[in-house]
């Protein structure tokens, strides 16, 4: 077996599709398919189950899955790392995240960085779900993720930077808008615009607002926080949402932001596969977005209070 044989193998488990991971590598779904059959082969076991909506991996699988991950991600990693050795300065720092995140957390700190490493490239992926995210770390190929915080993931070391409460976001002729915080009894009697769905912060809300006996139920499900922060602007119905600071001020004129102070407050910041092995570059760009993010979030809670 060789090395592209595991790579292709772990990218169908993480898919579930030969195709998806084909069409990832511009080649057939037959030349696939041969790597996954020369493990198989040589292991002397099925790796895979094929199912009607593709394929999923059997227990062997899983096994093999679970050792070759972390594995090929660390040999990829170096190899990175070798590559920026040869370039120095003019290396490549590569970060995945939500689609909104870099406007509300990384701006400042891109055209901060972009200063004083010029001829560095910064590369974003789009990821849907700080699970997606942590796959994206583990399957090797980036430097830097950009979550919100939840359960410990093995492979993976989450560093905190912005600390967020949570608000309720109604437009200024709401009801409610008069309101100086929102109590839990508030939010029983209204529909919610949901959160994104697989998301961590709409797990970590659904479950603090059972804790406390409320039941709420959702008129629809959006994207990401600036899509309902919109809706709720338009009237269109209420969300509970991470305050964050571009939401306040002159850019939206007709929103409310009030302070829901029995939800604890949510986590987002980096995860990463080890911080001690992050290139110069890469942890220079880490430490830039934790500055930014000092004075910006900082700034705004001195407002708040």
């Amino acid at each position: 077996m060789t090395l592209d044989d595991l790579r292709v193998f772990a990218a169908v488990c993480r898919t579930g599709s030969l195709s998806a991971v084909a069409r990832d590598l511009s080649c057939t779904q037959s030349a696939v398919s041969q790597h996954i059959k020369r493990l198989e082969r040589e292991t002397g076991i099925t790796l895979l189950e094929r199912r009607p909506r593709g394929v999923t991996p059997t227990a062997a699988g899983h096994l093999l899955h679970t050792a070759v991950a972390g594995g090929l991600g660390d040999i990829d990693h170096a190899l990175l790392r070798l590559r920026e050795l040869v370039r120095g300065e003019s290396g490549s720092v590569r970060v995945t995240t939500g689609a909104t995140t870099v406007r509300h957390f990384m701006s400042a700190a891109v055209v901060a960085f972009r200063h004083h490493y010029p001829d560095v490239s910064l590369e974003f992926q789009t990821a849907h779900s700080s699970r997606s995210c942590f796959d994206a770390l583990l399957a090797g190929g980036l430097d830097l993720a950009w979550i919100t915080l939840g359960e410990p993931v093995r492979g993976i070391e989450q560093r905190p930077v912005v600390e967020l409460p949570w608000v309720l976001a109604v437009a200024a002729d709401d009801p409610l808008s008069a309101k100086s915080r929102i109590d839990m009894a508030d939010l029983a009697d209204i529909r919610l615009i949901g959160l994104p769905e697989n998301a961590t912060s709409r797990s970590r809300l659904d479950a603090w607002l059972a804790q406390h006996g409320v039941r709420t139920t959702s008129d629809t499900s959006v994207a990401d926080w600036d899509t309902a922060i919109l809706l709720a602007e338009l009237g269109l119905g209420h969300a509970v949402v991470p305050d964050l600071p571009g939401w306040h001020g002159p850019a939206h004129p007709g929103l409310r932001l009030i302070p829901i102070p029995e939800l604890p407050t949510l986590w987002t910041g980096w995860a990463v596969r080890r911080w001690d092995a992050l290139s110069p570059l890469a942890r220079a760009f880490a430490e830039t977005v934790e500055e930014n993010c000092d004075e910006t979030f900082g700034s705004e809670a001195a407002h708040r209070g």
